[in-house]
């Protein structure tokens, strides 16, 4: 399963990549890292039909998760294949960005610190499906 995590936070991929080491090597999950909306939004335009999952922090510089949300379900409306399951991360779990990002079409929302326990019950369930 590819997932493309999104954060502006460079550090982000060495926390993925030792959270999930198991999950990489055996290649039931390969993660892609954007550092930025418009970097996911390039990424997207040549993988999209590959990426399962997306992963995107809330608050960034520039374009915000919420906005790179809203330009995924604008600009993939196709049939097949089926658009990613886009799951939002936040520093902030309050109501307003939840509602927000659940109204754009995401299928969760996650607060940092992140959970990895319950986001590897999460990725497994997925990728089950």
């Amino acid at each position: 399963m590819k997932i493309l995590v999104v954060d502006d936070e460079k550090d982000v991929r060495t926390l993925f990549e030792q959270r999930f080491r198991r999950e990489i090597r055996s290649g039931e999950l390969e993660f892609f890292f954007a550092y930025s909306g418009e970097e996911a939004l390039a990424y997207l335009h040549d993988h999209f039909s590959e990426v399962v999952l997306i992963l995107s922090d809330i608050n960034m510089p520039g374009m915000s998760g919420l906005e790179l949300l809203r330009h995924i379900r604008q600009d993939y409306e196709v049939d097949p294949p089926p658009p990613p399951a886009v799951m939002m991360i936040t520093a902030y779990g309050d109501q307003e960005s939840y509602d927000e990002a659940i109204r754009l079409g995401a299928s969760d929302l996650l607060t940092k610190p992140v959970d990895f326990a319950a986001l590897k019950e999460k990725l497994h369930s997925l990728n089950k499906a």
